[in-house]
C-alpha cells in the first residue's frame, strides 16, 4: 500500500446518504418496507432511515425541486452493506415483495455480491454482501474485481428461511460505499485522491476509478458512464451529500487544513467539515460518534 503521510485514517468509512426527494411518504416507505432499514427518526421535512442507530438514509423533503437533466453528475448509486448473506437475502426478498419493479441487476463482484435497484425517484441502490477480506485478491497494487453473473432466485433459494420472511430485520446495515456520477475520471482522482486523501483501489481507463482507505475495495467510486462532460451539478432531487466518517475531531480538522492547502474552499460548523467536488457534490466529513461509557457495575 501507499506511504503517503496525507491518507484518510484507515479507519474511515462512510456515513449517510441525504437524498432530496419529492414524496417523503412514498420514499420513506420503499427505504423502510422494501428496503428494510428502520424509520429511526421523522421530523418535519426530515426522516432518517438506517439499522441498529446508525443512519444510513437522510430523505429531506423538497418538493420544490425538480429532477437534474439527464447525464447530470450526481449520484450512480448509494450501497448498503449488510452483515451476513442471509441478512441480504431478506433485504432482496422483501424488495422483491414489495417493490419489484425496482430490481434492475445483480453481479458476483469477487469481493462482494450485490443486487441493483433504482428506488422511485431515479436514485440508485446497491444491497451487498462482503465476503472477508483474506479472499480478496490484489494485483500490482490494485484489488481484482469482476462481474460475474449472480442468479436472485438461487440466492434467495439458498439464503431465505421462514423467519426471514416473517422478520427481514436481522444484523446491522450501513452504507458500505457511495457511487458517483461525474464528468471526467482525471478531476475525480484528482480531487478525491490527491486531495481528498482516498487511496486508487482500481481504475478502468478514464470511465471509472474505485478508491478507498484501509485497504477496503472501495468506500467511493467515480464514473461518466452516462454523465461524460457533466459540468457543477444543479440544486434538484436526488442526491443532497455524502457522508465520510473518520475517527475523531481531530482528523476532521487535519482534512481541513489539507483541502485548504490545495486551495479549496470548506465550511466548518465546528464539529464536521463540507467541501464541494468539482461537480458541487456535496461532501460532508465528520468524527465517529463517541461510544458512552459503560455502567460502573454495581460492588
Amino acid at each position: 500500500m501507499s506511504t503517503r503521510n496525507d491518507l484518510l485514517s484507515a479507519q474511515t468509512g462512510m456515513g449517510a446518504v441525504t437524498l432530496r426527494v419529492g414524496d417523503l411518504d412514498g420514499m420513506i416507505a420503499y427505504y423502510r418496507d422494501a428496503v428494510t432499514l428502520e424509520l429511526q427518526s421523522q421530523e418535519g421535512d426530515v426522516a432518517v432511515l438506517g439499522r441498529g442507530g446508525v443512519p444510513a438514509v437522510i430523505l429531506q423533503h423538497a418538493p420544490e425541486l425538480k429532477h437534474a437533466a439527464p447525464r447530470s453528475a450526481g449520484l450512480y448509486h448509494t450501497a448498503i452493506l449488510f452483515e451476513t448473506e442471509a441478512a441480504l437475502a431478506a433485504a432482496l426478498y422483501s424488495v422483491a415483495r414489495h417493490a419489484p419493479g425496482t430490481f434492475t441487476g445483480s453481479a458476483d463482484h469477487l469481493v462482494s455480491k450485490a443486487f441493483y435497484f433504482t428506488d422511485p425517484e431515479g436514485n440508485g441502490v446497491e444491497l451487498y454482501w462482503d465476503r472477508a477480506r483474506t479472499e480478496w485478491s490484489w494485483a500490482h497494487g490494485q484489488i481484482e474485481m469482476g462481474t460475474v453473473y449472480l442468479d436472485p432466485n438461487a440466492f434467495l433459494q439458498e439464503h431465505v428461511t421462514p423467519e426471514l420472511v416473517d422478520d427481514p430485520r436481522v444484523g446491522g446495515a450501513l452504507v458500505g460505499h457511495v457511487h458517483l456520477s461525474v464528468g471526467d475520471v482525471a478531476s475525480a482522482k484528482e480531487f478525491y485522491v490527491d486531495k481528498l486523501g482516498f487511496e486508487t483501489t482500481t481504475a478502468f481507463g478514464d470511465s471509472a476509478l474505485f478508491v478507498s482507505a484501509g485497504g477496503y475495495h472501495h468506500h467511493m467510486a467515480m464514473n461518466v458512464w452516462q454523465s461524460k462532460g457533466a459540468g457543477r451539478r444543479p440544486l434538484a432531487l436526488g442526491l443532497g451529500l455524502v457522508e465520510i466518517v473518520v475517527p475523531t475531531s481531530d482528523e476532521v480538522g487535519q482534512v481541513g487544513e489539507r483541502l485548504g492547502h490545495y486551495g479549496l474552499q470548506t465550511r466548518d460548523d465546528g464539529r464536521s467539515l463540507m467541501v464541494a467536488d468539482p461537480w458541487d457534490n456535496q461532501i460532508r466529513i465528520v468524527p465517529a460518534p463517541v461510544a458512552a461509557p459503560a455502567p460502573a457495575s454495581a460492588e
